[in-house]
C-alpha cells in the first residue's frame, strides 16, 4: 500500500513557475514508478510525465516537454514537478500516482493523491 499526498499548488501568472511535491508513505516507494497526471474541469484525466524507480528514466506529455521537470528523492519518500513558463493552459488538478507499469494510461496506476490545483492566470 502507498498513500500520496501533494502540495505545492496555487495560483500565479502565466510565464510563473510552481514546484509540485508528493510524499509518499510506505516503505516501498522505491520499487515503484511514479507519476503525474491532471484534469481540467470538463476533460479527460491526462498524463502529465512519469519517472521510473531509481529516477533514470523520465517521459513527458508532448505539451510539457522543456518546460516540467519530474524528479524523485527515494530517501524523502517524494517526488517532485517543476513546472516552468506556465501557461493558462496547464490550469487543472494536478495528481501524483503510483505504479508497477510503465504507462501514459490512468488505468495503469493503483494508487493516486487527492490532488492539487494549479491555476496559471493570463
Amino acid at each position: 500500500q502507498v498513500q500520496l499526498v501533494e502540495s505545492g499548488g496555487g495560483l500565479v501568472q502565466a510565464g510563473g513557475s510552481l514546484r509540485l511535491s508528493c510524499a509518499a508513505s510506505g516503505r516501498t516507494f522505491s520499487s515503484y514508478n511514479m507519476g503525474w497526471f491532471r484534469q481540467a474541469p470538463g476533460k479527460e484525466r491526462e498524463f502529465v510525465a512519469v519517472i521510473n524507480w531509481s529516477g533514470s528514466n523520465t517521459l513527458y506529455a508532448v505539451s510539457v516537454k522543456g518546460r516540467f521537470t519530474i524528479s524523485r528523492d527515494n530517501v524523502k519518500n517524494t517526488v517532485y514537478l517543476q513546472m516552468n513558463s506556465l501557461k493558462p493552459e496547464d490550469t487543472a488538478l494536478y495528481y501524483c500516482t503510483a505504479g508497477s507499469n510503465w504507462s501514459v494510461r490512468p488505468s495503469e496506476y493503483a494508487y493516486w493523491g487527492q490532488g492539487t490545483q494549479v491555476t496559471v492566470s493570463s
